[in-house]
């Protein structure tokens, strides 16, 4: 067992590189966000994201020529999936901080997916959480709770930004799902080129609709865009794909309650938004939840 996995995964040190590597860019995504959202609306700004993104991938599968989908089917669950985890998560999220809600808040309540997940996976997928699993769960919805009630930012927390960081909440846990059920065995740079195409068809008319497509044209939009692309949709989803392949997934679990800290952190030292002491006290309370629930497993399963 140990011979194959040495044939199939890199170096230890090469996988925990790329596992730090996908979180740190995770987080910092939410503050690459925050920027851009100042030059282009939520909308205008992700149909942007992913047109560059279209271009990259391109060139990407004109050179390496990947497989596309061969069937129908296949294409509509792609669809599905993208729209929930691209078009539904992330324009909830970017509306969100558009509203007001901070890049940390915005963090630590998108960190509760693992524990969605494991909710659901536990109801309907047969595989049930052990009793400080559970624990996590309480400490990590509870963690959220404190953030919203006490604020982390002088400015009001809105209904209506709760409501879009709470349907991205929604989207990512289901489409990340959908995704794992219905389209496992999907090459990565074909299936982005079509998910991203759908969102762009979808997200479109209301950029125009809604917002107009206004873009202030900026160095910094540039910066935010270019982040968001290369480092996150191309290169921290590609390590992550290879870490699945390596069967390391779990380095990438076992650190994404981190998330929500790099965020809050790099919002601190490039906006200057201080958490209250509450606030920094519901984070590491909601980190400490998601952490019980990603680290422990049930005595029958294995780390392998």
């Amino acid at each position: 067992m140990n011979s194959i996995r040495s044939r199939s995964a890199g170096p230890r040190w090469f996988d925990t590189l790329l596992a730090w590597y996908f979180v740190v860019v995770w987080g910092s995504g939410y503050l690459a966000t925050k920027t851009g959202i100042h030059y282009a609306a939520p909308f205008t700004f992700l149909v942007l994201r992913f047109a560059v993104a279209l271009a990259c991938l391109g060139v990407i599968v004109a050179i390496v020529r990947p497989p596309w989908p061969t069937s129908p089917s296949q294409i509509g669950h792609l669809i599905v999936a993208g729209l929930l985890m691209h078009a539904a998560n992330l324009g909830g999220s970017h509306y969100a901080q558009y509203l007001g809600l901070s890049a940390g808040v915005t963090a630590v309540i998108l960190a509760l997916q693992p524990l969605a997940t494991a909710l659901i996976a536990a109801r309907w997928m047969r595989q049930p959480l052990v009793g400080a699993q559970w624990i996590g769960v309480f400490l990590g919805f509870a963690g959220v709770a404190l953030i919203v009630w006490h604020k982390i930012d002088v400015r009001e927390i809105s209904a209506g930004a709760l409501i879009a960081v709470a349907v991205s909440l929604v989207s990512i846990t289901a489409g990340t799902l959908y995704q794992r059920v219905f389209c496992p065995t999907a090459n990565l740079w074909t299936g982005a080129v079509i998910q991203f195409a759908a969102s762009i068809i979808v997200l479109a008319p209301l950029a125009v609709s809604v917002e107009g497509f206004v873009i202030v044209w900026s160095w910094r939009l540039a910066a935010a865009v270019a982040f968001l692309v290369i480092f996150a949709s191309l290169l921290a989803v590609n390590a992550l794909h290879t870490l699945m392949r390596h069967g390391e997934a779990a380095k990438v679990t076992s650190l994404l309650y981190l998330t929500p800290i790099i965020a809050v952190v790099l919002e601190y030292l490039m906006y200057g938004v201080v958490p209250s002491a509450l606030s920094a006290l519901g984070i590491l309370i909601t980190c400490a939840g998601v952490a019980l629930v990603a680290l422990v497993r049930p005595s029958g399963s294995s780390r392998k």
